[in-house]
Formats: structure tokens, sequence, C-alpha cells
């Protein structure tokens, strides 16, 4: 008897197991099936940038004397920034203006040289011509004739000696007045403008430092056209075209979408991450925000109207095939189905369901996966 005793309690308590478990309903999440508009995006993580920025460092090396902005500050085209102490310039334009003055004092001495032995060849050409004249006559000797040839040739050297010194007192002339344009250049060097209209995003240096070319004074991005340089996967980029409309996500937007469009596509992927860049322009930005800010972009690719869809939590997979648990009679019934366009949370069904049917998922997702034939009941 004791022997049976022990079997009775085994089929009683797994007699109870299995009528609780046919009576038991799990809670479940219940969604109804309806056409609904959707849209297919792509999504990459990046930082916004501006297309257009700019390090200001100077042409010279020298003193800093002075720095107009800082950031946060906008500035117009053309603006003065930033000041070089410019006290040894100054005075070496004045030494290269003095040459210059110089020069043009000694090329005026020289044409007037010029002239003066321009007048004596003439002269000594008339008296070459009358002693000439006169040997033919008799009258003058061959002697007289000999040194009329002789101060001929003696006026046409001076002649000859001077054009060349005006010459070169030109040259002269021309290497002060270019000295004197590059000391002048060299005097603009000291004034840090601004090449366009923008914002300041860095202020690297404060005045009484000495400053060297390349090092970064001030950081300045225009502000015409900002945009999102997003990484994305690079199996997308077949769906990827130059206009597409996109949300753009700040982080620090709790979740706002702002309006943008696809504005440059990479041409190069990275060989780790297997992704590539792409450039959203966006049109509208939160009203605090800062250059290398991180952002998400959800890039449209597709759109389909009045497509069944159901959300993609309630979908499940069975030995590849995908499906969904519909209700029936108060119990989860299984259902194969076939996926058409995937949206942000929901996909389309184009076969294996109605509109008006009502699927369901364990209102949990923790739980475990639902069984066909297990009763339900509404969250």
């Amino acid at each position: 008897m004791r022997k049976y005793w022990k079997w009775l309690i085994v089929l009683v308590v797994a007699g109870t197991v299995l009528l609780r478990f046919n009576l038991a309903s799990t809670r479940v999440a219940v969604s109804v099936v309806q056409k609904t508009n959707i849209v297919a995006e792509v999504m990459g993580t990046g930082t916004l940038e501006a297309r257009v920025k700019t390090i200001l460092s100077p042409r010279i090396q020298e003193r800093l004397a002075e720095v107009l902005v800082d950031q946060g500050d906008y500035v117009t085209a053309g603006q003065l920034l930033a000041r070089l102490d410019d006290g040894e310039l100054k005075r070496q334009v004045e030494v290269t203006e003095a040459a210059l003055a110089s020069a043009k004092a000694t090329a005026d001495r020289v044409r007037v040289d010029e002239a003066r032995a321009r007048a004596v060849e003439q002269q000594a050409q008339q008296d070459h011509k009358r002693v000439s004249d006169l040997v033919t006559t008799k009258v003058s000797s061959q002697s007289e004739m000999d040194k009329a040839i002789e101060q001929l040739h003696v006026a046409e050297s001076d002649l000859l000696r001077a054009r060349a010194a005006t010459v070169e007192a030109q040259q002269q002339v021309n290497l002060a007045e270019k000295s004197l344009a590059y000391q002048q250049e060299r005097l603009t060097f000291t004034r840090i403008l601004s090449p366009y209209a923008g914002l300041v995003t860095r202020r690297d240096r404060d005045p009484g430092g000495v400053v060297v070319p390349g090092s970064s004074i001030l950081q300045l991005i225009n502000t015409n056209e900002l945009w999102v340089s997003a990484w994305v996967d690079e199996t997308a980029s077949a769906a990827l075209a130059v206009g597409q409309k996109a949300r753009v996500r700040f982080r620090s937007g709790a979740g706002q979408g702002y309006p943008g469009e696809v504005a440059r596509l990479g041409c190069e992927t990275d060989r780790e991450t297997r992704e590539f860049l792409v450039d959203v322009r966006v049109q509208e930005l939160p009203p605090n925000w800062t250059i290398g800010q991180r952002a998400e972009v959800f890039i449209e690719t597709k759109r389909k109207a009045d497509a069944l869809a159901v959300p993609q939590r309630f979908i499940q997979w069975r030995d590849g095939t995908p499906g969904v648990f519909v209700a029936e009679g108060g119990k989860a019934a299984w259902r194969d189905v076939t996926l058409g366009l995937r949206g942000r949370e929901t996909v389309e069904v184009t076969q294996g369901l109605s509109a008006g049917e009502k699927v369901v998922a364990p209102a949990d997702p923790k739980q475990s996966p639902l069984k066909s034939g297990q009763r339900i009941s509404p969250n």
C-alpha cells in the first residue's frame, strides 16, 4: 500500500501542475494590426561640425599685443581680431622709405648728368662737322681734325656712361620700392583680421606672449552651414543619396528631433569599424549648441503609406521564419508572416495578418516567450 501511495501522490502533483498550467494565464501586451505610414531609416552617430572652420595664427613671430574678441563672439568679415607688436616693423618701414627717397634723389642727379653729357656730345658733333668742312677747304689743319674726332669720342663715351648710370639709379629706385612694399606688407601681418563672418569658438592665447607662425590664437567657424558628421555602417551605403531627408537628435535635446538633409557622402570606409562618414546638414538647431557635441541622425531612405504594420517587439522567429502570436479565444496562437518594409518602431506585414487582428507578446520582455495554446490575459 505504501508503494501505491507514493505513485498516487506523484499522479496528484502532476495533475495539479498540469491543471494549473492549463488554467493559468500569462499577462500579455496587445497591439491591434492596422494600416499606417512606415518610414525606413538609416541611423548613424556623429558630432556637430562646421563645414568651414579656420585656425587663426600669425604669419610672423612677434609679441601678441592685443586680443580684441573672445570665444562666443560673432565677428564680421575683415574685423580686427588681434594685433601683434608693430614697433620694430614700423621702424623698418621708415628705414626703407628713407632708402627709397635717397635712391630717387640719386636717380634725379644722374638724369641731370645724362642731360649734360648729351649736350656735350651734341656740341662735339657740331665741332667735328665744322672742322671737317674747314679741312676740305684747307682752312683747318689735320691736327685740328684729329682733336675734334677725339673730343667727339670722349663725349660719346661720357654719354654712354651717363645713360648706364641712369639705368642703374632707376634699378636702385625699383629695388627700394619693392623693399618698401615688402616691409609694408609685413607690417600688415601684425593685424589679424577675420577672413569671413562667423563665430569665435576658441581663444587660445592672451596678450604678452610671443606667438610663432602656425600657433593658434583664435579658432573661427562659419555658421552658414553646420552639419553632423555621422558614422554609418557600410551596409547602408546603397540606400543613401544626397538630398535625403533626415532628423537629428542631440543628446542634450531630451529626445527632440531637428530637421536635416544629407549634404555629402563619404568616399572612404574605416578599415576597422567598417563605417563611413555621412554629413547631414542641420536645418534647425537647439537653443544651446556646441561644436563637437554628440548627435544621432536618422536618414529617411524609403516611405510607404497605408502599410499593414505591427510593432517590431511583437515579431518572433522560429527556425529563421518570422511570425507573431495572435489572440484566439483567450489563448496565444502562432502565425507565420511575411515581412516587408522595416520602420523605426514598426514593420510591415505583407502576408499572414489582416487589419483588426490582435497580436500579443509577454507584457514583461524579460518573461519567457509565449507558446501556442498558452492562456493569455491582456495587461
